[in-house]
């Protein structure tokens, strides 16, 4: 007899435990949304696509790499983004000490 009400009980505990999680599977946003989701429908599925968009891609980056023009312009820029980044990064490093030391001169002051 009490393995019967145990098992009961079980099935009970196991109906709620299933009613439970699908009321939160019904809340919870979609496991495959994500930032890089899109690119996901823009890749071609088939094995045939992949490569020929590999070839593709690595027929434009030999191009690109080869050509000094196009080559020197690219790296020109990247130069130019990665100072625009680190001048960015140092005014903020800046702005933090002065709102330290604001704090500082507050608490020394009270």
């Amino acid at each position: 007899m009490a393995k019967k009400k145990k098992n009961k009980g079980k099935g009970l505990k196991r109906q709620r435990l299933e009613r439970l999680l699908a009321a939160q599977t019904n809340m919870a946003p979609p496991a495959n949304q994500g930032i890089f989701n899109s690119l996901n429908n823009l890749l071609p599925k088939g094995r045939n696509e992949q490569f020929l968009l590999g070839l593709a891609v690595g027929g434009i980056a030999a191009y690109v790499l080869s050509d000094e023009d196009i080559r020197g312009k690219l790296f020109k820029g990247a130069i130019q983004a990665y100072s625009s980044v680190m001048g960015g990064v140092a005014e903020m490093k800046e702005q933090m000490a002065d709102l330290a030391a604001e704090v500082e001169a507050e608490q020394g002051a009270a």
